[in-house]
């Protein structure tokens, strides 16, 4: 991947970091899919050799400066995912892209997990199974994001 994949691949997670921080009521923020989980897990499965924990970890520091949460919070949920999915990304090519959903849930999931406990350590927050929503619209998400983006690298000639 020459210097034009990089680019597109940074282009394509600071728009997902653009989508996570876009400004929407508050009643609608629940339903907010979690764009930078999903994009840097579409791009730790087709590209682990050049996109990784780093990546995660520096898109979750813009999150938390952006978000003004506690510095490292979701450095640590972003970097933990990449992690996660580096770990299963040769299992997670084989199998077919509804099984890939499931486990994206799953990730995501667990993603969605370690980003709740942290805000209950840094402050009182009500617990509830509603913030697996965005796991889920993500999952959802998956399948079409997943054959567009191989689309994409297919047509430019990206890695």
């Amino acid at each position: 991947m020459g210097l034009f994949g990089y680019l597109f691949v940074w282009f394509t997670l600071l728009l997902a970091l653009c989508l996570q921080v876009m400004p929407l009521p508050d009643a609608w923020l629940v339903w907010r899919p979690d764009w930078l989980g999903v994009l840097l897990a579409y791009w730790c499965v087709a590209t682990p050799q050049r996109v990784g924990v780093i990546h995660g970890f520096v898109l979750g520091l813009l999150l938390d400066l952006i978000e003004g949460a506690p510095l490292g919070q979701n450095a640590l949920t972003l970097s933990l995912l990449a992690y996660l999915f580096l770990l299963l990304y040769q299992r997670f090519r084989v199998y077919s892209i509804w099984q890939q959903a499931v486990l994206v849930f799953v990730l995501l999931g667990i993603g969605q997990l370690v980003e709740q406990w942290l805000r209950t350590i840094f402050g009182p927050v009500s617990v509830s199974l509603e913030f697996l929503i965005p796991a889920l619209i993500g999952a959802l998400l998956w399948p079409w994001l997943f054959t567009m983006m191989q689309a994409v690298r297919r047509r430019l000639g990206i890695g």
